[in-house]
């Protein structure tokens, strides 16, 4: 049996940490020995989690990254906008690396990343974690099975509760463009989604449209104010209340209370005196600062002629997400949350129309559909050398699903169809 791969983690938050986790499951492939975090609360709590010595806990990856190698790779779950920065010396340093999505909000950056990536060699994955969740695994082994021929069209679905566009999009820290735009924010496992399965196919033009027009002021209620817990008077009736979503349902509490976390042992009087006083997080939803949109449609042409389609709606009921694929044999039709697909085909037989299976698939919503610790397994075989999942591609597949959101915005704003250059061969990992 192999060693375990040795990692150190790098931004000890949620996502950091959770990849970590294999290491706690499965410790014949994973063992943290060292962890990078600013806060040093964060970085103490990891260190215990783990087991990592005092010696190997740093504050920043550059810091990290000046000191001989020691580990294999790096597991980088810091902030979108620290992605690039901490991950280049790291690479340069000889770590091969998991790193969180989205990869960054420019296409400098990203671009920076991938001349590093070709240049260094080293091993590259993205957190696209939806690519492992079994759901999505079975309709690409039925794609690569050719059982609906040749796929020449696609479209998917993402509706984003209520509860969650107000956590993180509205209240919270993906409020705003020039932070991330909000198909990148939120849609890029979707939109990465469909270049996995168009694999190897460069997306050649954008299209989309979109705006904000739930989350606003023009939109708000009669008898709301600026803040659930001083002075709205419709917050018992509303479903957007801090009361009710973070202190009576418990819900997002790992960012809602992140404004306390450095209180130890915090009570609901300390959760509801922050929503009341200063979080962000006890904001009215119709009244902020943010401008990403809650809405938002696009549709892509690959070089191929083959096209894709995307529509992200926000403030829903129900979350999931739907997806449609046509191929020249047949289609595949199926909905994440229910664990299960249709596959069709045409039956031209007397008295038929089409004939279709369900295809039932043990789906589970810990983990993003159960994707998150298969990715970080698949991450430990790239690194030891291994084969690898069907779910790990070149990273150019990750590259171009980023280059379709960021034409995506451009098209919306600008209200024209975005070109995407081609980036050449691929980096081989």
């Amino acid at each position: 049996m192999s060693a375990p791969v040795t990692a150190v983690i790098v931004g000890a938050g949620h996502r950091g940490v959770g990849y970590a986790s294999l290491a706690l499951h499965k410790p014949d492939m994973l063992k943290i020995v060292g962890v990078a975090d600013p806060d040093e609360l964060r970085r103490m709590k990891a260190a215990e989690k783990f087991g990592v010595p005092g010696e190997n806990l740093y504050e920043t990856a550059q810091e990290m990254a000046r000191v001989p190698q020691f580990a294999d790779a790096v597991i980088n779950g810091t902030m979108d906008l620290d992605h690039v920065p901490t991950a280049l010396p790291l690479l340069e340093a000889g770590y091969d690396m998991l790193l969180e999505k989205p990869i960054c909000p420019t296409r400098e950056e990203l671009l920076a990343l991938l001349e590093t990536t070709r240049r260094t060699g080293r091993k590259l994955m993205i957190g696209h974690v939806l690519r492992y969740a079994p759901f999505y695994v079975a309709i690409k082994q039925r794609i690569l099975s050719g059982d609906i021929g040749d796929v020449y069209a696609m479209h998917s679905t993402e509706a984003v509760s209520y509860h969650h566009m107000a956590v993180a999009f509205i209240r919270g820290r993906w409020a705003h463009r020039s932070t991330n735009p909000m198909l990148l924010a939120k849609c890029c496992h979707d939109l990465d989604l469909i270049a996995w399965y168009y694999s190897g196919i460069r997306p050649a033009h954008v299209s989309s449209f979109g705006s904000r027009t739930v989350f606003c002021e023009a939109a708000a209620p009669e008898g709301s104010g600026t803040r659930c817990l001083v002075d709205c008077q419709i917050e018992p009736d509303c479903p957007y209340s801090a009361r009710k979503n973070y202190l009576e349902q418990r819900r997002w509490g790992m960012y809602a209370f992140e404004p306390i976390e450095h209180i130890q042992d915090a009570t609901d009087e300390d959760r509801e005196r922050s929503l009341r006083e200063d979080s962000p997080f006890g904001r009215c939803v119709y009244r902020t600062d943010g401008d990403v949109a809650d809405h938002q449609s696009v549709i892509i042409e690959f070089e191929n002629g083959a096209t894709a389609s995307h529509d992200m709606i926000t403030g829903t009921a129900q979350p999931g997400r739907h997806v449609h694929i046509w191929g020249t044999k047949g289609e595949i039709q199926g909905f994440m949350e229910n664990g299960s697909f249709i596959l069709r085909h045409p039956d031209a037989r007397a008295g038929c129309e089409y004939s279709e299976e369900t295809v039932d698939v043990n789906v589970t919503m810990d983990g993003h559909g159960g994707g998150d610790l298969r990715l970080v397994e698949d991450f430990v075989r790239a690194v030891r050398g291994e084969e690898r999942s069907i779910s790990s591609t070149d990273i150019l597949d990750s590259v171009y699903g980023h280059h379709t959101a960021y034409a995506a915005d451009d098209a919306m704003v600008e209200r024209r169809v975005v070109e995407i250059e081609d980036l050449g061969e691929g980096s081989g990992h």
